[in-house]
């Protein structure tokens, strides 16, 4: 019998000093990220789930090959990050299901065709690829994640996750970065917003 390569798990911080990234050293997930506010919330999450009922746990978001916890403000991370990457680490190593039943947020999805539909697919297309190839690989690095909400009247409103989501420096990057590159590569952008969650 092949013994199976050991679970690794590693540390990186976040631009966020609320969130951590715990990166895997295989994939949790293949497409999409998923993010769970509560316990409850991650119902069809069993690792999530258990992440909750950590002292301190305030959100969990899950892509591809990396968790992000942001935890709560009365509690620092040399108290928990430790415990919390042993915790990750054994729980993919047993062979327990991350997921059970569909993953993915199918409102999001659905979210992304109706802009889609209701504008110009064009624009809508061009924006989706701005934000494949150049801004969704610099935000999963630091351990959150972009989504399209809708294009309406030149106004671009997007959904940030994971440790983006409440970040101190996320208006800087949306309207300094992606509002100036989206204005720059697509015409008819005049605007980027994000959705409070």
């Amino acid at each position: 019998m092949i013994a199976e390569k050991p679970v690794i798990v590693y540390i990186e911080s976040t631009p966020n000093p609320a969130s951590m990234k715990f990166v895997l050293n295989g994939y949790i997930m293949k497409d999409g990220q998923v993010e769970y506010n509560s316990k409850e919330q991650a119902i069809n999450c069993p690792l999530a789930a258990q992440l909750f009922d950590f002292s301190g746990v305030k959100s969990v978001f899950i892509a591809s090959n990396f968790v992000t916890v942001t935890k709560t403000e009365d509690l620092e991370w040399m108290e928990i990050q430790s415990i919390l990457r042993e915790f990750i680490r054994g729980f993919i190593a047993s062979g327990e299901k991350v997921f059970i039943g569909n993953p993915i947020d199918e409102v999001a999805q659905s979210e992304v065709a109706k802009a889609i539909a209701m504008n110009d697919p064009e624009t809508v297309n061009k924006i989706l690829e701005m934000l494949d190839e150049y801004i969704r690989p610099a935000v999963e690095g630091d351990g959150g994640a972009i989504n399209l909400k809708s294009f309406e009247n030149g106004v671009v409103t997007v959904q940030l996750k994971g440790s983006c989501s409440g970040c101190p420096s996320s208006t800087l990057t949306l309207k300094a970065g992606i509002e100036n590159l989206l204005k720059r590569m697509v015409p008819g952008v005049t605007e980027v917003v994000a959705e409070s969650i």
